[in-house]
């Protein structure tokens, strides 16, 4: 298996999360600077914060990853505490962009023609869209617009336009580093997954080619009607 090519590995670890805002900041900071777990009431009175508001930002801490909570060992009657605490500083490091590449990595030695990779593709084609219902037969125009409704969805910034035959733009690949560095991985991947989705709402159509990086950044899917 070769190595890739350092220049595409400038930073293995993934974007920051999106900044918090004053009030969640000081709920977090309380947590953070707290010698134990600390209650709904306690974490609204260091933060200033009204309890209602203290519990909705903790609550929203603990979806992201940065706090966790658990509920007090009942000590006598009543009911038990809701106890918040931080998580440690290294839960906000993400890095599945590594990730992807070393899996593209692996299918791009097991299965080099990508026909694998155009398989998974085409498997959450099927899962992520919704088929019609029995009986009802799409046309190629409606097929289309929930195609690109699905690829909007996933970030691809997608536009349809018709040459003699259908095509789809694709502005922006929500996988660009590792797809530069594997296409015949990554882009079987969304060929695969576009048939799939096709293929599930029983389409008059389907996808024959994708053209990665037709324009610097765009691909270009290439579509025949039946």
């Amino acid at each position: 298996m070769s190595i890739p090519d350092r220049t595409l590995l400038t930073d293995p670890v993934d974007a920051a999360p999106r900044p918090l805002g004053r009030s969640r900041s000081a709920v977090l900071a309380c947590l953070r600077e707290a010698d134990g777990p600390v209650g709904v009431t306690e974490a609204a009175e260091a933060a200033g914060l009204h309890v209602n508001t203290a519990r909705f930002h903790l609550d929203a801490l603990v979806d992201d990853g940065l706090a966790e909570r658990r509920t007090e060992e009942a000590a006598g009657p009543g009911r038990p505490r809701i106890l918040y605490s931080a998580r440690s500083r290294a839960a906000d490091v993400r890095s599945y962009r590594l990730l992807a590449r070393m899996l593209a990595e692996l299918v791009a030695a097991l299965d080099p023609k990508g026909a694998s990779a155009a398989a998974a593709g085409r498997m959450w084609g099927h899962h992520l869209v919704d088929g019609p219902a029995p009986g009802e037969d799409l046309d190629a125009d409606e097929a289309l617009r929930r195609l690109q409704e699905l690829m909007a969805q996933v970030g691809f910034e997608p536009e349809l336009f018709d040459g003699g035959e259908p095509r789809v733009r694709i502005h922006h690949c929500p996988f660009h580093e590792v797809a530069q560095e594997k296409p015949g991985v990554v882009c079987a991947v969304h060929l695969g997954l576009m048939q799939g989705a096709l293929e599930e709402l029983r389409a008059p159509l389907e996808v024959v080619g994708l053209d990665p990086f037709v324009t610097g950044q765009e691909c270009l899917a290439r579509l025949e009607r039946d």
